[in-house]
């Protein structure tokens, strides 16, 4: 027996189409629904919706108010020729939140911004995103790096006790505002370069969107504390390099994803780790020293990802290792007639390490800081060979990487 439902006086504005709908799930195949309504122009109304869901009517010539729906079928309605973006069926997650069958190897076009697993409507607009690849993009461990970075997150004016008193002779205070500034400008770039990247994602692979927009966030808040820091006692900031700034375009110059993510996370970043926990070593003041502690645990999680992003990469991609080496030293050529690490940034960190202007307690910074600078050279040769150099190769451009550091 087909099944009826009567709506009573409910018009379509009011909401009978779902009621419609619902009662449509009930009919078996190769059957119809009654419907009987007593809303003002229900049959025209009906009629509409019935055309537009590619279903097929038949209204009453005696009864007025009474119609017959015999739903149309996949290939009638407006789903025709939709498809699924990515995680069809229902998949076990892994560990990390995200099961393998879920993340599609390629984004299709026409999923556009649907979630992933939504059903999507065909003809829908092309957003053109230009990383629609799961190689181009993905690391394994994505999700749980996302998951710990929503978790490291921490407010400014909570984490850092920045009423503290404290007083610094002059010229220390001034170094720490050349220090903060220099710190500024390369935090600017490690902002702007994965933002230039962020909108040419495919939603598709969210987790990696997600990390992006909370690594972007993190910046923003190193920017923040830097500027605090070095405007608590001062209100000049210090001075920034022609060298330092031509240092930074190039890593905007790179228009390769994973180049981009090699030059400025594993090398630069993973240096400027070194450093952070350099001025933690040696801040002269507690909120120096928490700042300090606080970004490079963040700077960490970056490189963690774009370690993590490049192993997922080569392994799908071995002659990507030869476009890293070649970066590194077309970087190293185009940066060859700059000045390099600013003077005065280089200055300010052997007076921090010294702790003193005597004769022994500065040469007891500069020793200092050139341990630092082979910490760095060091950490950069190990991230590559990780990343397969062998270790000759991870020598040689752990010496040609800036001498700005980032």
């Amino acid at each position: 027996m087909n099944p009826s439902i009567d709506i009573d006086d409910l018009g379509f504005e009011r909401g009978a189409h779902l009621l419609i709908k619902h009662a449509l799930r009930g009919v078996a195949p190769g059957g119809r629904l009654a419907v009987s309504c007593r809303a003002p122009d229900f049959g025209v109304h009906l009629l509409g919706w019935c055309r537009a869901q590619g279903h097929r009517l038949e209204l009453s010539a005696q009864t007025p108010g009474l119609a017959w729906i015999t739903p149309g079928d996949a290939h009638a309605n407006r789903w025709h020729g939709a498809e699924r973006a990515g995680a069809p069926t229902p998949s076990s997650p892994q560990a990390d939140g995200v099961a393998a069958s879920d993340v599609a190897d390629h984004a299709a076009p026409a999923w556009g911004l649907a979630a992933r697993g939504a059903l999507v409507e065909a003809g829908g607009p092309d957003f053109g995103f230009a990383l629609d690849t799961k190689r181009a993009i993905w690391a394994d461990d994505v999700a749980h790096l996302y998951a710990q970075a929503q978790a490291q997150q921490w407010n400014p004016d909570d984490a850092i006790d920045w009423t503290q008193p404290f007083e610094l002779p002059d010229e220390v205070e001034d170094a720490v505002v050349q220090v903060m500034t220099y710190l500024i400008e390369n935090e600017n770039a490690a902002l702007l370069v994965p933002a230039r990247f962020l909108g040419q994602v495919h939603p598709h692979f969210r987790e990696v969107t997600q990390l992006l927009a909370i690594q972007i966030a993190d910046e923003a808040r190193h920017i923040e504390v830097f500027t605090r820091r070095a405007q608590l006692k001062r209100r000049r900031m210090g001075v920034s390099t022609v060298g330092g700034q031509a240092s930074l375009k190039t890593l905007f110059d790179e228009s390769e994803f994973a180049v981009a993510s090699f030059l400025l996370s594993v090398l630069g970043e993973g240096t400027f780790v070194s450093l952070l926990r350099f001025l933690q070593e040696h801040a002269p003041d507690p909120v120096t020293r928490q700042i300090a502690r606080l970004t490079a645990r963040d700077e960490a999680r970056h490189v963690a990802f774009g370690m993590a992003h490049l192993e997922y990469q080569l392994q799908h991609d071995p002659e990507l290792r030869g476009r890293l080496a070649l970066a590194v030293q077309s970087r190293f050529d185009t940066l060859a007639q700059t000045s390099g690490l600013n003077e005065e940034v280089f200055d300010a960190l052997v007076l921090l390490a010294a702790g003193g202007w005597s004769i022994g307690q500065i040469a007891s910074g500069f020793d200092k800081v050139q341990a630092l600078k082979q910490d760095m050279a060091g950490g950069r040769q190990m991230r590559m060979k990780r990343l397969g150099f062998e270790l000759g190769e991870a020598k040689r451009l752990a010496a040609l990487h800036t001498r700005n550091f980032m």
